[in-house]
């Protein structure tokens, strides 16, 4: 499990990190810290009923992702599917989350890193609502910034659900979660396309 992010305390509160607040929570909930660095990353390794699991922070910047992600894989013979990768995404809401098994990077840096270094899309992800972009706001700007006290009401939403989603995955049930979590997504689609066919 790969949460993305940038090191550094001037970003541990931002929009961009909540790859890394995933983790973090999950560390408190198994009870143990990442301490080790290697694979330029911060780890730990847990044992679960579900096998041996690693909890990663790449101690990279986001837009070099990539580099720790292929050394991970490369220096521990993960296939592709093992490697869950969780981050930031603009294009939903906050308080919600999405999981695919596959696709492309779409404009996130860390994603477009990873792709570009591992030269494949077929890796599982969760990506956690920050959005929506304030109109008149810089992308880069706001990923960048804090959470407002209520903001941060919103984000535990999301982390909770994201933990749930994981113990989804680590059960091998990813259609699971992605039923019980992309649906709010696509009964808005059917409302819309429904409304939609009914103005015609």
């Amino acid at each position: 499990m790969v949460g993305l992010g940038n090191p550094g305390k001037r970003y541990a509160a931002t929009r961009h990190n909540v790859g890394f607040a995933l983790i973090e929570r999950m560390e408190d909930k198994w009870d143990v810290r990442l301490k080790k660095r290697k694979y330029k990353s911060k780890a730990v390794q847990v044992e679960r009923e579900q096998g041996t699991i690693l909890l990663v922070k790449p101690w990279t910047y986001m837009n070099q992702s990539g580099l720790a992600v292929k050394i991970l894989i490369q220096r521990t013979g993960l296939m592709l599917n093992q490697v869950l990768v969780v981050y930031d995404d603009l294009d939903i809401p906050l308080g919600e989350i999405r999981i695919r098994k596959e696709g492309g990077p779409g404009t996130h840096n860390g994603l477009i890193s990873i792709v570009q270094e591992i030269g494949s899309t077929q890796f599982p992800r969760i990506r956690i609502g920050i959005g929506p972009l304030p109109s008149g706001t810089e992308a880069t700007d706001f990923v960048l910034s804090g959470f407002s006290k209520d903001q941060r009401l919103a984000l535990e939403e999301s982390l909770a659900k994201a933990e749930e989603a994981v113990m989804l995955i680590l059960n091998r049930d990813i259609e699971e979660a992605m039923n019980r979590f992309n649906r709010k997504r696509r009964s808005a689609e059917t409302k819309s396309q429904k409304e939609s066919e009914e103005n015609e």
